[in-house]
């Protein structure tokens, strides 16, 4: 199975920290010229940005909000100045931004929330497919959560329903862009280990929760990279629609 990206080029948005960061290195060891998205990040980017260059890897760094659509623009028009061209996209950039039950969450709170983690899948997707028909083909991995299939945690009613929508996003996108040979897949991670649960889930609550993942414990970014590196790979050129969870076994589906 060659799970090498030797002359490759993988944009992944959201990228400085948690599981993006992970993947951008594992896609960089891989061989990948890597473009790491960030939004307000810069210090934790180029951080990665180093790390990647003192392993031998090539990458670089570019900000913007992909929730907006001048900012995607530029985000694109950097990647193609450095690269020339983009062969995978993972749609990773998301946020949580606060636990609340629906009667006390803000208008404001909901439409950011929708707009960082559906909207950018939207723009970025749409922004790329051009390229990728134009160069006969290319991979979308999208990043949705468990939450999606149970409606997550205390509070997260707005981050579920927009991880929900991003598989049936997946789904729909991987039938339209089949015929160009642009396959869409996404991994479902289910309690991973990052600055996202830091921030955003109580301890006593993460404490419940890991207490009924079968494997015993939270993952690692680490180990959402194997599926990304999978799905990416030519080893899946037979797979698209499809989300690959990543839980521990929490959700068996």
């Amino acid at each position: 199975m060659d799970l090498r990206f030797d002359g490759k080029v993988v944009m992944i948005t959201g990228a400085s920290k948690g599981i993006g960061r992970a993947m951008a290195k594992g896609f960089a060891d891989s061989g990948a010229k890597v473009v790491i998205n960030y939004n307000s990040s810069q210090a934790e980017a180029e951080s990665l940005l180093k790390d990647i260059h003192k392993n031998g890897g090539e990458a670089i760094i570019v900000q913007a909000d992909v929730s907006k659509k001048e900012d995607v623009d530029r985000l694109f028009d950097q990647a193609l100045d450095a690269y020339g061209r983009i062969d995978v996209l993972v749609n990773n950039a998301g946020v949580l931004l606060q636990r609340a039950s629906i009667e006390a969450y803000a208008e404001e709170m909901w439409d950011r929330v929708y707009a960082v983690n559906v909207k950018s899948a939207f723009l970025c997707s749409q922004k790329v497919i051009p390229i990728m028909k134009k160069q006969g083909g290319g991979k979308i991995i999208n990043l949705s959560s468990q939450a999606a299939r149970n409606g997550g945690g205390s509070g997260s009613v707005p981050y579920a329903s927009a991880k929900g929508a991003v598989l049936t996003f997946t789904k729909g996108l991987a039938k339209e862009l089949a015929p160009h040979n642009i396959l869409v897949n996404a991994i479902a991670p289910g309690v991973i280990a990052t600055p996202f649960h830091d921030e955003y889930t109580p301890p006593e609550l993460r404490k419940k929760i890991t207490a009924n993942i079968p494997l015993g414990r939270e993952g690692t970014p680490e180990e959402c990279v194997g599926a990304t590196l999978l799905l990416a790979s030519s080893a899946a050129d037979y797979i698209t629609g499809e989300t690959i969870e990543v839980n521990g076994g929490n959700l068996m589906d």
